[in-house]
């Protein structure tokens, strides 16, 4: 099936380690010195020296294809090897072109198996079962009834699909992205909880072992992922930091925001988030009312605050917790300096990227942040917590200001945006140019290609 094998090792071969050195699933992908070139003009350029073959056949599985910072990754790495040559496929048990990403439309997403319960009954309970009976039933249903072939699979969030996978008939190589162990992903409060969790812990930790190549997205979950999976302690991840689709920021047109935003408001912070607990929401609006407390009534009435985030009806959590903050909203008499906006349009979110002072990032050990990226991109600064990935993404006191997670600091942060008009400016420059440094989709797709290359060699 595969001519020229051997120039197409040489073609796809990345440079070796030093004999005796210990690396976890993955080779290290080969790195261009100076900046990144165009990817079609690199490929032009290898083809002139070579025959590299066919590019090799993708495809991804994915638990839920809606709007969240995974799935953002997830499309960014299929339309990527799709830009770079490959034949990229996405299989998802759920997905609605209307609650995803607009440029999911680019890509071939197929489903099955969203027929199966999200979860057990009242409360979401039993929802990591579900997520896992749904996975391996999508890995069932591609390997003997979705008529597919492919060389490569990658897969992210559910490691519970790698055995099924395994019994292709054709041998598959499997690549792994590990946004973060999902057994921390939730609390054991009781003994029936830590009963029902273990065998989905050790199914975890034992499955992503099977991956031939393994993948998270920053240091800091490289170093949770050692300290949790103690089995793989043998195992090195590599790191692939999330990239922007820069193409969609660029192209986007801005839409008013006059019927989000009351007039008169010339200091506007955003908030963009699910609304889950875990990414700590309240910290914006409590941080808003301690600012309320250090300005001057004329300067307040200048401020506005915009919680924009991901939402779905058939989530339980989204449904409270938006019931939640809208009723702190109104105890704390903000409704006139607060706006709520549920599961927003590209074009809303690139128009409040640009139109906003800073954006307010609040979770706490966040396995790593698209929205930072994205903010800074835009060139506007960011506050966010000071942990997890932001200290990889934000350079504190140039590209925004990192804070401890209490609203006393946030708000001190925030206020020198309203008294420092001009930090605005300043820090935008720096942080698109950080983006564009460290986190472009040139770096990112050459260095996924080679992943994906190596375990074909």
């Amino acid at each position: 099936m595969w001519p020229n094998r051997r120039r197409r090792r040489e073609a796809w071969s990345a440079p070796q380690r030093p004999a005796g050195s210990r690396r976890g699933a993955c080779a290290e992908p080969r790195r261009g010195a100076g900046r990144w070139r165009d990817i079609p003009a690199m490929a032009e350029e290898r083809g002139r020296d070579e025959d590299p073959g066919p590019n090799p056949s993708v495809l991804f599985l994915h638990p839920d294809l809606g709007v969240g910072g995974a799935e953002r990754l997830v499309l960014d790495a299929a339309l990527a090897l799709q830009a770079r040559g490959c034949s990229v496929k996405v299989w998802t048990a759920h997905y609605d072109p209307g609650h995803s990403f607009a440029d999911s439309r680019e890509l071939q997403v197929r489903c099955a198996g969203d027929w199966l319960p999200r979860s057990l009954g009242w409360g979401g309970r039993g929802a990591a079962v579900c997520a896992y009976v749904r996975m391996i039933f999508l890995a069932l249903y591609v390997l003997f009834l979705g008529d597919e072939e492919f060389d490569v699979v990658v897969c992210d969030q559910v490691s519970a699909c790698i055995p099924v996978l395994k019994l292709a008939r054709r041998r598959k190589k499997i690549l792994f992205y590990c946004h973060f162990p999902d057994l921390l992903l939730t609390r054991r409060d009781s003994l029936l909880k830590r009963l029902y969790r273990a065998p989905i812990d050790w199914i975890e930790e034992y499955t992503t072992g099977m991956a031939d190549c393994i993948l998270v997205n920053s240091r800091f979950t490289a170093a949770i992922f050692k300290e949790t999976f103690k089995s793989l302690s043998h195992v090195d991840p590599d790191i692939l930091y999330p990239s922007l689709n820069v193409t969609s920021f660029d192209s986007a047109v801005s839409e008013k925001l006059d019927d989000l935003i009351p007039k008169g408001k010339k200091f506007l912070f955003l908030s963009i988030n699910r609304y889950e607990r875990k990414k700590n929401l309240t910290l914006a609006l409590e941080a808003l009312i301690k600012l309320r407390g250090r300005l001057t009534s004329q300067d307040w009435d200048k401020v506005h605050l915009i919680m924009a985030g991901g939402y779905d009806e058939r989530v339980l959590e989204n449904v409270e917790h938006y019931q939640e903050l809208k009723k702190m909203v109104q105890q704390s008499d903000l409704a006139q300096y607060v706006t709520f906006l549920r599961s927003f349009s590209d074009k809303q979110k690139i128009s409040l990227l640009c139109g906003c002072t800073c954006v307010l990032y609040t979770p706490s050990n966040e396995h790593f942040g698209i929205v930072p990226l994205e903010a800074m991109y835009m060139q506007c600064p960011v506050i966010a917590v000071n942990s997890g990935g932001p200290l990889e993404s934000i350079v504190h006191g140039v590209t925004g200001f990192l804070c401890e997670p209490d609203p006393v600091h946030f708000s001190e942060a925030m206020e020198k945006f309203i008294h420092e008009p001009s930090l605005k400016a300043t820090m935008g420059l720096a942080g698109r140019a950080r983006v564009k440094e460290k986190f472009s989709s040139e770096a990112f797709t050459e260095q996924l290609y080679q992943y994906v290359a190596k375990l074909l060699v």
